[in-house]
């Protein structure tokens, strides 16, 4: 090992810390995710989710959307996921609930979903030093920039010298 690389920075990636979030502001996150029939069909039935309207191809040509629409559950779960590697990803502390769901369009096999996440509210926690409440308010729309899902969540995250000090001080760049 060289004296060059005893110092090289390392750089891990990571979501972004309470003291970093920043209120207002639009988080777009990509790449967006092309839903598949096989996405829609192992996840409904891993889930025992027995929806003729997930699994039925011939029913669900009978119904008004006519075809199988995808799973909200996946979709939700989805949306949820892609804004991890940009905002929570090793500086969340917990899932602490989410309101306000819903699915004002279908998602259907073949679209795409790309999600952006708006900061709407963030506080410091009154009982949990260095830790604080965020809210979330994230938007599905497909590859028309039609809103296929809506949720609001909240999270309790970390600030970087609270996660620093429980780390022992070894927090990365």
């Amino acid at each position: 090992m060289t004296a060059d690389s005893a110092r090289q920075r390392v750089i891990e990636q990571r979501g972004l810390y309470f003291d970093e979030l920043e209120q207002g502001v639009v988080y777009a996150h990509r790449p967006g995710r092309t839903v598949t029939e096989t996405d829609n069909v192992l996840f409904t039935t891993m889930t025992m989710n027995t929806q003729s309207l997930h699994l039925d191809a011939a029913w669900s040509a009978t119904q008004p959307f006519g075809q199988r629409l995808m799973n909200s559950m996946f979709t939700l779960a989805t949306v949820v996921g892609q804004s991890v590697a940009q905002l929570t990803q090793g500086t969340i502390i917990a899932q602490l609930g989410m309101t306000d769901i819903s699915f004002p369009r279908p998602l259907y096999h073949g679209d795409t979903l790309y999600t952006e996440t708006v900061i709407a509210d963030k506080r410091l926690s009154a009982s949990r030093p260095g830790q604080g409440i965020v809210t979330m308010r994230h938007t599905g729309r497909n590859q028309d920039g039609v809103v296929v899902a809506l949720a609001t969540r909240s999270c309790l995250m970390w600030t970087r010298a609270a996660h620093a000090e429980a780390q022992g001080g070894t927090i990365k760049a």
